[in-house]
């Protein structure tokens, strides 16, 4: 066996990677799929869009490798996490569309929940706040909404998943029907510290426990190919988990205290913090990050910026600034500095730990020689500036410092913007060679459970850095930046 397959299921296409041994991607397959709008809030896919697609993509990565499906030691899936399916156990065929994560449809359910008085109760067992964003409500009006659907998933006719989930189902034929810890510690029905569906949580949104998948580890042995088009039977299913904790896994942050950094349309910024659920003060979300074969359990603090890229397409679509959305790098540093301009990214809002939906974005200390370049400089500030304190937080709520700081995701090729960071952050900002880390954690996760690696430290040895920024900012600068933006935050 020669390889490990890695499935990267995400909000807009499916991504599969071959890799070698020596964690080289020797095959890359990816193909898009359309979300749908229905109505306004809702956002919606097709399960049998996502599975044509990964099919699709398996192809692709397997022809691009000159590889064949008997080459194949293990799969991993990693998965956009709180999007949730139905579908039937016998057949495999959907009960109806799948409910992304970004939909809002069960907005009011989740405010009649706080008012009624249940958001501590679940914040203490979950780790999560009372949020449409996540599955519980999502599940709960599949079964009220979808003729039929509640008795039959009592009797345990009909699934109700993540989409890691619906893929094991479908790659094994029917056969597996199971989720890894970190996926369902993002549905809000699962107990946290123990890793078990919680009764009362079930009881309270009314999903039947038979219709829920088991919970197992993230590198495990969970099922075998069954029936895939393009893969022989008997491949080992041996690795899943959500994203942004396949991120984690891939960027080799084994230890407590390490954490990294996503910046895509938003910035997910994860903290290992050890084997025991931390519960945050600052409002960041308590969740598993990984649940190993041997036993090993590792949790994390995780936050979220909004509007990392999007404030920086807003600069290209926008205002019409740059072009292309790399070109923001050279336009501020076209520039010594930004002149004293503040750029607060709310352009959706402050979430953690500011949590204001109410905040606008603002542009402070505009004068007559700021420029085009001035501007450019202060948003990637900006972003900078809301992950640092995304960071502060998360070491208040740890009791630790963050000891390194990996990044990935599209905006992490900004050599200038990982200065910034760095310079903020006073701690070394490393960018992997490669920066596909949620299908490399996958594959990690899977390949660590058939052997195909020895272990994690072989695999933290393997990975290969391709830049790391470390502070050269003053101190009097830094202070004078931050100082600049605690007074923008608090009018934005």
């Amino acid at each position: 066996m020669k390889y490990v397959l890695s499935i990267d299921q995400g909000t807009t296409g499916t991504k599969a990677l071959v890799l070698d041994a020596k964690l080289a991607v020797r095959g890359r397959g990816m193909r898009e799929f359309p979300q749908h709008f229905p109505r306004p809030g809702q956002v919606v896919h097709e399960l049998e869009d996502i599975w044509r697609s990964v099919v699709h993509a398996i192809r692709a990565a397997l022809r691009s490798a000159g590889a064949k499906g008997g080459d194949i030691a293990a799969i991993g899936i990693t998965n956009q996490r709180e999007t949730t399916a139905i579908w039937d156990r016998a057949t495999g065929a959907p009960a109806a569309r799948a409910i992304v994560w970004q939909d809002r449809r069960t907005s009011d359910r989740c405010a009649a929940l706080k008012e009624q008085g249940h958001e501590e109760a679940i914040r203490r067992r979950t780790g999560l706040v009372v949020d449409p964003y996540f599955s519980a409500t999502k599940m709960e009006w599949l079964l009220r909404h979808v003729k039929g659907a509640r008795a039959r998933a009592r009797k345990g006719q009909l699934a109700l998943g993540t989409i890691d989930s619906f893929l094991v189902h479908r790659l094994s034929g029917g056969d597996s029907f199971v989720t890894d810890a970190s996926n369902a510690s993002r549905t809000m029905l699962m107990d946290l510290a123990r890793m078990r569906w919680d009764d009362e949580l079930l009881e309270l949104f009314g999903v039947p426990r038979a219709a829920l998948p088991e919970i197992r580890g993230s590198s495990e042995v969970v099922g075998v190919t069954a029936g895939v088009p393009g893969l022989p039977d008997g491949i080992p299913i041996a690795g899943l988990a959500g994203d942004q904790q396949a991120a984690l896994f891939g960027q080799g942050c084994f230890d407590v205290g390490d954490s990294k950094c996503t910046y895509g349309t938003g910035a997910f910024l994860l903290m290992n913090v050890g084997d025991r659920p931390v519960r945050s003060q600052a409002g960041l979300l308590s969740t598993v990050a990984w649940k190993l074969a041997d036993g090993e359990r590792a949790y994390a603090l995780e936050g979220s910026s909004f509007t990392a890229g999007a404030s920086v397409q807003w600069l290209r679509d926008g205002l019409g600034l740059i072009r292309r959305s790399a070109d923001v790098e050279a336009l501020a540093r076209s520039v010594e500095d930004s002149r004293g301009l503040v750029f607060v990214p709310a352009l959706a809002g402050l979430g953690a730990p500011h949590w204001r939906p109410e905040a606008r974005g603002l542009l402070a200390g505009i004068d007559r020689g700021v420029n085009r370049g001035h501007v450019a400089r202060a948003v990637l500030e900006g972003i900078a500036l809301e992950i640092m304190d995304l960071a502060r937080a998360m070491e208040a709520d740890a009791g630790r410092r963050i000891s390194t700081f990996t990044v990935d995701g599209g905006a992490s090729a900004n050599d200038l913007l990982l200065q910034i960071q760095a310079d903020l952050l006073r701690v070394p900002v490393v960018r992997p060679r490669m920066v596909e880390t949620t299908a490399l954690g996958a594959a990690f996760l899977a390949g660590l459970a058939v052997g195909f690696w020895p272990s994690k430290a072989a695999l933290k040895k393997a990975a290969r850095r391709d830049r790391v920024m470390r502070a050269r900012m003053s101190p009097k600068a830094r202070e004078k930046l931050v100082a600049g933006w605690r007074d923008a935050v608090a009018k934005a």
